[in-house]
C-alpha cells in the first residue's frame, strides 16, 4: 500500500487576460479583467492512476472564460465569477466547487471620446468566489490605492527600550497603499454600487480624523464600512506604513519645519487587521483561499 495520501488539490487555468468591448452604440464601453479558474472535486485518479476522465482541461476552462464574457457579459467581476462558478458546478457532476478570481483594471475616456480610453484607476479591483457544495463565499476588494495626508497624524506614547531611536511626533505625514477585501453576506445586490460606496467611505475615513497610528485609521475605515453597508459583515486591511522622515538640512544652514522629507521605501511597518460586525464570527475558511493576509 502507498504511504502517500492525496488531500487538498485544485487545478485550472490562471491569469486569462480578458477585455470585453461593448459596441451596442457609437459610444463603446470596456471591461478589462485578469481571470483565474480552479476546480475542486473528484480528481483523485488523475493523480494516483493517470486517469483523466474527470479532468476538465485547463484549455477548456480558458475557452469557457472567454465564451462566458460574450454569453453573460461583464457587468461586474463578481457577477462574472458567479456565472463561471455556476457553469462548472452544474455541467460536470464530479466538480463539487472551485475558486474563481478576477482582477479588474479601470479605464476612463480620453476627453469624453466615444471609443478612446486611458488606463486611469489608481487601484486594482479584486474579486474571489469559492464554492464548496452548498457553501459560497464571495470576497471583493482592491489593492494599490496610495493615499497620503501631510498633517493630522502623529505617533506618541509607545513603549521604549534601549533599542528605541524613533522620536515621538504629533505632526507627521501619514501615507499607505491600501489593500482591502470584504466578504459579502449576499450575492443578490448591486456590486458596482457597493464597490463605489465602500471605496468612497474608505477614502473619506482616511481624511476625517486625527490619526494616532495607522492602526487607529484602519479601525475608522472598517467601522464606517460595516456601519454603512449592510451587505458586508467582515472587512480586512493590509497596509504598509510608507515612512516620510524629516531630512537634516539644518547642517546646511537651512530651517526645515517639516517641509523637506526623505521617502523610505523599505523597511516599512505593515499593519493588518480584520473587522467584523458585532455578533458575526470571522470566516476563516473563506480567507484560507486568499494569499497573504488580504
Amino acid at each position: 500500500m502507498s504511504k502517500v495520501k492525496l488531500t487538498t488539490n485544485q487545478y485550472g487555468k490562471a491569469e486569462n487576460r480578458l477585455m470585453r468591448v461593448y459596441r451596442d452604440s457609437e459610444r463603446h464601453e470596456i471591461r478589462d479583467l485578469n481571470v483565474t479558474s480552479q476546480l475542486w472535486g473528484d480528481f483523485e485518479t488523475a493523480h494516483t492512476e493517470g486517469n483523466n476522465e474527470h479532468v476538465v482541461a485547463t484549455d477548456t476552462q480558458k475557452n469557457t472564460v472567454f465564451a462566458k464574457a460574450k454569453e453573460l457579459g461583464v457587468s461586474s467581476p463578481e457577477q462574472f465569477l458567479l456565472g463561471l462558478g455556476e457553469h462548472f458546478t452544474s455541467n460536470f457532476d464530479w466538480v463539487t466547487g472551485g475558486r474563481w478570481a478576477a482582477e479588474e483594471y479601470g479605464w476612463s475616456r480620453i476627453n469624453d471620446h466615444n471609443h478612446s480610453f486611458y488606463k486611469s484607476a489608481p487601484e486594482t479591483r479584486t474579486a474571489v468566489l469559492t464554492r464548496d457544495g452548498d457553501t459560497t463565499n464571495l470576497i471583493s476588494g482592491f489593492y494599490g490605492l496610495t493615499v497620503l495626508k501631510t498633517t493630522e497624524s502623529g505617533f506618541v506614547g509607545y513603549p521604549k527600550d534601549k533599542y528605541t531611536t524613533l522620536p515621538e511626533t504629533d505632526d507627521r505625514i501619514l501615507a499607505t497603499d491600501i489593500a482591502t477585501r470584504w466578504i459579502y453576506n449576499s450575492t443578490d445586490l448591486d456590486f458596482e454600487g457597493v464597490y463605489r460606496q465602500v471605496k468612497e467611505i474608505i477614502l473619506d475615513s482616511f481624511t476625517d480624523h486625527y490619526s494616532h497610528a495607522l492602526q487607529h485609521t484602519l479601525y475608522q475605515m472598517g467601522e464606517k464600512v460595516i456601519e454603512a453597508v449592510p451587505e458586508i459583515d467582515e472587512i480586512r486591511f493590509s497596509c504598509p506604513n510608507k515612512h516620510h522622515f524629516l531630512y537634516d538640512i539644518e547642517r546646511f544652514g537651512l530651517e526645515n519645519p517639516n517641509e523637506v522629507l526623505i521617502v523610505a521605501d523599505r523597511p516599512y511597518g505593515l499593519i493588518e487587521a480584520t473587522f467584523t460586525r458585532d455578533g458575526v464570527e470571522e470566516n476563516k475558511d473563506a480567507w484560507a483561499q486568499i494569499a497573504g493576509f488580504c
